[in-house]
């Protein structure tokens, strides 16, 4: 018998460069970006629900998903309004565009900083969107899944895709990247949620031309001069929300052997790149010495699965067929709120 029981990993999301393209007449702005994924992730696990029986003739709601949080980033999550977990709203939205029941049982490990520009959230979602599809008998290569990882978010599709690819649009246009080479990474966070609606509204100026490339680069440094020839047009608007980001930047670009130092989406994280896992090891180190209470991780860059299914074409952007996903009910039926694991 096969184990209902699935545990999905959601890594942690780089932009490698970030181009803001334009902007639509609906207010999305349209994206050019390498992303790559690092061997630092959430956990979701993913449960059949709980059968519910009805005493008496009573006539009971819908069970729902139910969510238990816990890590060392879980509180934080418990504090905000459970009606914005994207995890939640995951489960509803794919219940309701596949006809089945919304029943799951959903534990998910916080192990990524929040509102941070890695795709935590958003990895959560699609981590919880491969589960649940495995629980429903979804293939995992449906164009479904990705349709609902549009409505919910622009990184959710290509952190469904799980590796390393180019993404235009608003997150719905998925392209495959050149093969990547070996390289670590150093991830730094200065512990001060930036909310990406803030940084868009900060931004101006002229919009970038998209700088895609289909040479594969041979080693870290050919990937670190690619990447010095783009940048992350967020940057700017970011540090004028969160200007510590400046000094996580400056931190980890003195490190030895930083190839690259680079914010990753809208902020605040910041990575270093390194050709070697004792250089990111080391510069880890050398940061955490520094003693300033930063997250701080060393880790690599995640290769494709080799079972990788082909990527989704035409999936329609949030404003056009399909629309942002609505919230879940409030409050969650038989939820009670937060679990807490």
């Amino acid at each position: 018998m096969t184990d209902p029981v699935r545990i999905e990993r959601a890594p942690a999301k780089l932009n490698l460069y970030l181009h803001v393209v334009g902007r639509r007449d609906d207010g999305y702005h349209e994206l050019d970006s390498l992303v790559a994924f690092a061997d630092i992730a959430d956990t979701v696990t993913v449960r059949p629900g709980i059968a519910r029986v009805a005493l008496r003739g009573a006539d009971l709601p819908p069970a729902g998903p139910r969510l238990v949080i816990s890590g060392p980033f879980g509180p934080a999550l418990m504090a905000e309004d459970p009606a914005g977990n994207l995890v939640l709203r995951a489960a509803h939205a794919l219940a309701g565009r596949i006809g089945v029941p919304a029943e799951a049982l959903l534990t998910l490990e916080k192990a990524l900083p929040i509102a941070s520009g890695i795709g935590g959230g958003s990895a959560d979602a699609a981590a919880a969107l491969r589960g649940l599809a495995s629980l429903w008998g979804v293939e995992p290569g449906d164009v479904r899944l990705f349709e609902v990882g549009a409505s919910l978010g622009a990184d959710v599709p290509v952190c469904l895709a799980g590796r390393p690819c180019f993404f235009g649009g608003v997150g719905e246009k998925l392209d495959e990247a050149p093969p990547l080479p070996e390289t670590h990474v150093v991830l730094v966070n200065p512990g001060v949620p930036v909310p990406t609606p803030a940084v868009f509204k900060a931004r101006s100026g002229d919009f970038s031309q998209p700088a895609r490339f289909t040479q594969a680069p041979a080693s870290a440094d050919e990937l670190a001069a690619l990447l010095a020839e783009r940048r992350n047009d967020l940057t700017a608007p970011a540090l004028s929300v969160a200007p510590v980001i400046a000094d996580a930047l400056d931190a980890i670009g003195r490190t030895a052997g930083c190839l690259l130092a680079r914010l990753s989406g809208s902020g605040a994280t910041c990575f270093g790149l390194y050709a070697s896992a004792e250089d990111a090891r080391r510069a880890a180190d050398a940061l955490t010495a520094d003693a300033r209470g930063w997250w701080i991780k060393a880790a690599r860059l995640l290769p494709p699965a080799a079972d990788a299914p082909p990527l989704p074409r035409d999936i329609p952007a949030p404003g056009r067929r399909m629309g942002a996903a609505p919230p879940p009910p409030v409050p969650f039926p038989d939820t009670g709120g937060w679990g807490v694991g």
